[in-house]
């Protein structure tokens, strides 16, 4: 019993950082979208004002040179990014794609805007990059659409995963499964 315990602990280890990168992403880019300041472009708190100020402590410039060439479409690229990668990561569908691109968008983040923060882990993007690097290597295996939909894929119609249609035959169940 233990041990049935422990595995699915183990197995469901990462479903706590899904749940929290998810929802943060999500709102991050939602919060972006409906903010009254973050696309004008003199405001307290607007993309531009925190462009320039981040420029001089930055630890690549060109990136933020970039950013300020267009920043409202840079400002809708990390949006909508943050929401992709927020929903993607929560509902698990493509979770090593989703998990990638939060994590580009947090690398992008502190090589910019938090590159100056000392110490160095006062800086909130740091270790959000470091948070999907888990997912990265993982993805969504467990309780997720990646994992559905890999199970169809491969003709199980069971609904635990990891069993095998051998262990639903040998194991005298009588519920049909679907041939591969």
């Amino acid at each position: 019993m233990l041990d049935t315990v422990r595995d699915t602990a183990r197995r469901h280890a990462l479903l706590p950082l899904r749940i929290f990168l998810g929802v943060t992403f999500v709102y991050a880019g939602l919060d972006k979208l409906t903010s009254n300041t973050f696309f004008t472009d003199s405001a307290p708190g607007s993309l531009v004002g925190i462009l320039h100020g981040a420029k001089a402590g930055a630890a690549i410039p060109a990136l933020v040179d970039l950013a300020l060439k267009a920043p409202h479409g840079f400002g809708y690229a990390i949006a909508f990014g943050e929401i992709a990668a927020g929903l993607g990561t929560l509902v698990g569908l493509l979770g090593r794609v989703a998990a990638t691109g939060g994590a580009l968008i947090s690398l992008s983040l502190w090589l910019t805007v938090s590159w100056s923060t000392s110490p160095y882990y006062y800086g909130n993007d740091l270790a959000y990059l470091m948070a999907w690097l888990p997912l990265v290597l993982a993805g969504a295996p467990y309780l997720s659409l990646d994992a559905m939909i890999k199970r169809r894929r491969d003709g199980d119609g069971l609904l635990v995963p990891g069993a095998r249609r051998s262990d639903a035959v040998t194991a005298g169940s009588v519920r049909s499964v679907p041939p591969a």
